[in-house]
């Protein structure tokens, strides 16, 4: 490495120690804003909740990214995702989560919503703008959200509309054809207390490859369309209604793999990742007479996605295999809850949450393989799940510095799985989860927390006439983790630091792996899962946030996980002792934001994560890589412009890999990768209207 090169690379380590060196100006710094969860049982002061949490404020949203949520879960500790696709759908959590869902029945392991609706397992309507938080939850979410829940859940929520009359325009111009544009509106309905917001947006990008075959740069490119709104209702003192609404196109190309593992493909096929989602949710709230509220969250999903990609990228003209899956995904949900509106504030206090929680999916999936043009494999499948849960969960302070909570959650699963190839499954399953926590704040600003809690995920069953009979179907996992943790508040509200070491301990615990049946047929995978022995994941993840002075605030995150199997031997292939896949033994970021009373702002965001294992069938790993993202702007009450440089390094890193043989005649066995998008840079500008 030459000593340019050398000063390249340590360049990202450089900038945030020089801001750390800043002189801080004489005036008092303001004291950060409170963070509160929504996504918990009730609505609680991030300080308050006995768990590891990332809350991503609107402004962090907007000055961190770029387009879609992506762009930001690198300041998440611990959350990983895996590729395959042009956004993510599918995230692990401490090590925890799938990496694809191509036949069979969805089973995700990490819960994902937006505005209440399940968008679990087909993750990318997660468009950034006009978004007021997205919340990360790590570990079992046992009592709150039962088997979609077993490593985690992110929830996003939209702005809420406000009475105030706004309207706002905004547009992106960058590099790789990138360019966006977008309204965001809002106000009060006449006289009442009602109001209503609407956001609209159209993204579009060339995806960063050049298929040399076709002479094109838009085959892997974003063509994204969101449409969002939101209607709040209160009447008197007792009642809100809360309505939100989604209709999110994203008609994305999928030509991200190369023979040599560049950015220039030769597919004569191109592949598409397209799938439109709509979406409704209804959220009532009713204050009663008595102590307590009553919620209610309904909501329904419609997403038909379209996946297809070119199986031999190219390899030759006589070896030509295409892949296309038309998938229809449905869901609808019922959650309906009792919360006492008394707290456990003083010694002697109780609080409670007792609810009812009711889950239907639907999922239809036609998957075609070509060769040469011609259908020669086709599958049809239909599944139908449905998910009945009661939990509870009750808080008791005994001191004026402790409490004490114990939640519990019952859930049972119908499900019924049908394919042109003969299968039938209806598996039914009854599962169990909860937690117990114990909190101590010994002074105002500081909490200490230790909380034991149990997760589930319903088991399943692998599909296709080659899968042996022994190993047709797997049992539900369940995860027990134990998670210490201390939060602090602190120098007059300006240091937030949140601290959590974890250890998880998997039983029966559920692994995918897939073999290549037919060495010349790329798309003769067959994916199976079964149930390991036991795992183990445990680790620390750390936060830090610091207003530095009144125009500059600085933040750290820390993720450190290590995984392995026990006792665990699949094909042949000993595992126990190995890391699991999709899981960076550590994950970092650090922040650096200045803004100037007189308008003008810089924010540099470096974010470094380890090497780990694409998967569990192959040991092929992916290399460690650093990013560094820079925004640099002017901004006032009416208008904002600013300029930005994604990846300015111009990191070359893997999001995804498969180790197999894709390339006639002798089909040797290598590790292709996908790999992330380049160096970009562009400008933003928005514009109030009033």
């Amino acid at each position: 490495m030459t000593a340019a090169r050398a000063r390249i690379r340590r360049a990202p380590l450089i900038v945030p120690c020089l801001l750390l060196a800043c002189p801080v100006p004489g005036a008092a710094a303001e004291p950060l804003e409170e963070v509160v969860v929504t996504a918990s049982l009730r609505r609680v002061a991030a300080l308050e909740l006995p768990a590891s949490v990332t809350v991503l404020d609107g402004s962090t949203l907007r000055q961190a990214g770029l387009q879609h949520l992506q762009d930001v879960l690198p300041l998440v500790p611990n959350l990983n995702w895996a590729s395959g696709t042009s956004r993510p759908r599918y995230f692990q959590l401490r090590g925890i989560g799938e990496t694809d869902q191509w036949q069979g029945a969805p089973n995700p392991s990490v819960g994902f919503l937006i505005d209440g609706m399940d968008f679990s397992g087909v993750g990318m309507p997660a468009t950034l703008i006009d978004l007021a938080q997205v919340e990360v939850l790590r570990g079992p979410q046992g009592t709150t959200y039962g088997a979609n829940a077993l490593a985690g859940l992110i929830s996003v929520e939209t702005r809420r509309p406000e009475a105030a009359p706004s309207a706002r325009l905004e547009a992106t111009l960058g590099d790789r054809d990138t360019g966006s544009v977008g309204a965001v509106a809002g106000g009060g309905i006449g006289d009442t207390d009602a109001a209503w917001r609407l956001a609209a947006q159209r993204f579009r990008g060339d995806g960063f490859r050049r298929n040399a075959a076709l002479g094109r740069d838009d085959t892997n490119g974003y063509d994204e369309t969101t449409l969002r709104g939101r209607l709040s209702l209160v009447a008197g003192d007792a009642l809100d209604v809360d309505l939100a609404a989604l209709w999110v196109d994203l008609d994305n190309g999928f030509d991200a793999f190369a023979l040599d593992n560049s950015r220039v493909t030769r597919s004569d096929d191109p592949g598409r990742d397209a799938q439109r989602s709509r979406g409704l949710s209804a959220t009532v709230a009713w204050r009663g007479p008595s102590a307590f509220e009553l919620r209610s969250v309904t909501a329904v999903t419609d997403s038909d996605i379209v996946y297809a990609f070119d199986g031999d990228w190219g390899a030759d003209a006589d070896y030509d295999f295409t892949s296309r899956f038309l998938r229809s995904h449905r869901t609808a949900s019922q959650d309906l809850r009792l919360v006492s509106t008394e707290t456990a504030g003083e010694p002697g206090g109780w609080s409670w949450v007792g609810g009812a929680y009711a889950l239907r999916v639907d999922e239809s999936n036609d998957q075609l393989d070509l060769y040469g043009g011609e259908v020669y494999r086709a599958l049809v499948s239909d599944y139908r799940a449905d998910s009945l849960a009661l939990y509870g969960q009750l808080e008791y302070r005994p001191a004026a510095r402790w409490r004490v909570a114990a939640g519990l959650r019952a859930e049972r699963r119908s499900a019924r799985y049908r394919d042109t190839d003969g299968s039938d499954f209806a598996p039914r399953e009854d599962m169990l989860g909860g937690n117990l926590s114990l909190e101590f704040q010994p002074h105002e600003g500081r909490s200490a927390y230790l909380t034991l809690s149990r997760g589930y995920k319903g088991g399943g069953f692998n599909i296709g006439a080659a899968v042996p009979e022994a190993r047709r179907q797997y049992d539900a996992e369940l995860l027990t983790s134990l998670e210490l943790g201390w939060k602090l508040r602190g120098a007059g509200g300006r240091l937030g630091l949140d601290l959590a070491a974890f250890y998880m301990r998997r039983s029966a615990q559920q692994v995918s792996t897939s073999v290549q049946v037919d060495p010349g047929d790329p798309l003769s995978f067959i994916y199976l899962t079964d149930n390991a022995a036991r795992g183990e994941n445990h680790g620390l993840e750390a936060t830090l946030r610091w207003q530095a002075g009144p125009r500059l605030s600085l933040g750290a995150t820390l993720g450190l996980l290590e995984t392995r199997y026990l006792d665990y031997v699949v094909g042949g292939r000993d595992l126990a002792g190995r890391g699991q896949a999709h899981a960076p033994p550590y994950q970092a970021s650090l922040t650096a934001e200045f803004r100037d009373p007189r308008g003008w702002f810089a924010r540099a965001d470096l974010q470094a994560v380890a090497g780990f294992y694409f998967s569990d069938s192959h040991d092929q790993r992916s290399l460690p890589y650093e990013l560094l993202n820079l925004r640099a702007g002017y901004e006032t009450a009416r208008w904002g412009a600013s300029l930005w440089v994604r990846n300015a390094l111009d990191a070359d890193y893997a999001q995804r890999g498969f180790f197999f043989g894709n390339e006639p005649p002798d089909f040797p066995e290598r590790l292709y990768v996908q790999l992330a998008d380049g160096g970009q840079a562009g400008l933003s500008a928005w514009m109030a209207l009033r």
